[in-house]
């Protein structure tokens, strides 16, 4: 099933001929609407009529062959080597992106925002109309996520919970130490080891990840504290992991609070009333609601047993101290948001539910699941069970 773009093509309405986007496969807006992939920087065209790609000569084949593009054409077609050799990178680039446009009958380009300055100065010299637009219009449309899109997504979080699994397992299967310290074989249990095997267990699944949070103690009173060190008996674990598919580059995130031991009364009601924020976020999720609604919800619940928030304080430092989630897809954190600000949810938008708690003088506590908003509710794409006692 391909993307609907014809928001796109609303957007452009009279005012714009093309819609166009110059980087690599890393920028999610070029990948999603070339569906091509490369290291190097490349051109996308959008129109209402087509997509067309400027590429390498070395890319050339492969494009043709992976791209959603009607047509593909080489950078050589248009004598981008004396045009660089003549006027320099940019302005020789500029020079040949013009002469592609003429062919495709552009004149007038809308951009992203964060199109690089001088391209666009160096095509205006050449006679094209160029405005950055600033309605994100290619990261809503990515919002809305097709089927193939949802399966992707829940293939990475199968992945994820296979290095969930194992890292549950590592804290389950260590022992304590006099001092409280969490050991493997005889040696500390580290966060840095439970992230080694993160890792390995994702690499074994086809995915692979920049960085995941394994944060004990006050290290998990910081919601993005990576952790470090060794692990302790009776402190709260936190454990995010949020990998990308390396086939489909499609994104998972889950995460769970774990203790080995015997938690502390805080932290055993702090998992109890997370968990029913977190329940209460899932059962306000629906098409129509917003997803200030679903933040609401959760900040109801910890309002109501004393807890502090953002919204009730927003200085606050301890407490819930985050939104309640955000949409995943290509990009771990993209459209909608579940804030003050969160915006309608519809179907198909993937989201994460994760209320949490934080104080460095009792630690943190988060629970996280991944879910598809549907025609009539919401579908969970977790299925990792949530647990505080590893036992």
């Amino acid at each position: 099933m391909e993307p609907d773009f014809s928001p796109l093509a609303e957007f452009l309405g009279d005012e714009f001929d093309g819609y166009l986007i110059s980087a690599d496969g890393s920028d999610s807006n070029q990948l999603y609407l070339s569906g091509f992939d490369a290291p190097d920087p490349y051109v996308t065209l959008y129109t209402p009529e087509g997509i067309h790609l400027l590429v390498s000569t070395l890319e050339f084949g492969r494009a043709k062959k992976e791209s959603r593009a009607d047509t593909v054409s080489r950078l050589s077609d248009y004598d981008y080597r004396d045009n660089h050799a003549e006027h320099g990178s940019v302005v020789g680039k500029a020079k040949t992106v013009a002469a592609f446009l003429a062919d495709h009958d552009v004149a007038s380009l809308a951009v992203p925002a964060d199109f690089p300055l001088g391209t666009a100065d160096a095509l205006r010299d050449e006679g094209v109309a160029v405005e950055a637009e600033v309605d994100d219009v290619l990261t809503n449309i990515r919002a809305v996520k097709t089927d193939e899109e949802v399966e992707h997504i829940h293939a990475a979080q199968d992945a994820n919970e296979a290095a969930m699994r194992a890292a549950e397992s590592l804290i389950r299967d260590a022992d304590v130490a006099d001092d409280g310290t969490l050991t493997d074989e005889g040696e500390p249990l580290t966060s840095e080891r439970v992230r080694e095997e993160i890792e390995v267990t994702l690499l074994r699944h086809g995915c692979a990840l920049d960085e995941t949070i394994v944060a004990c103690g006050a290290d998990a009173a910081d919601p993005h504290d990576r952790g470090s060190g060794p692990l302790r008996a009776d402190e709260p674990v936190i454990i995010d992991i949020f990998p990308r598919d390396k086939e489909t580059k499609y994104n998972g995130d889950m995460t769970r609070t774990f203790v080995k031991g015997e938690p502390s009364p805080e932290i055993r009601e702090w998992f109890d009333l997370t968990e029913e924020a977190f329940e209460a976020a899932l059962d306000a999720v629906e098409p129509g609601v917003t997803g200030k609604d679903v933040h609401d919800a959760v900040c109801d619940v910890y309002e109501a047993a004393g807890e502090n928030t953002l919204r009730a304080d927003p200085a606050a430092e301890t407490g819930f101290i985050h939104s309640t989630g955000h949409g995943v897809g290509l990009d771990v954190h993209e459209l909608p948001s579940l804030s003050p600000s969160g915006e309608e949810l519809r179907p198909g938008h993937v989201i994460t539910i994760e209320p949490g708690l934080y104080d460095p003088d009792v630690g943190g506590v988060r629970i996280e699941d991944l879910v598809v908003v549907t025609e009539d509710g919401y579908e969970n794409l977790t299925e990792y069970p949530v647990e505080l006692l590893v036992e």
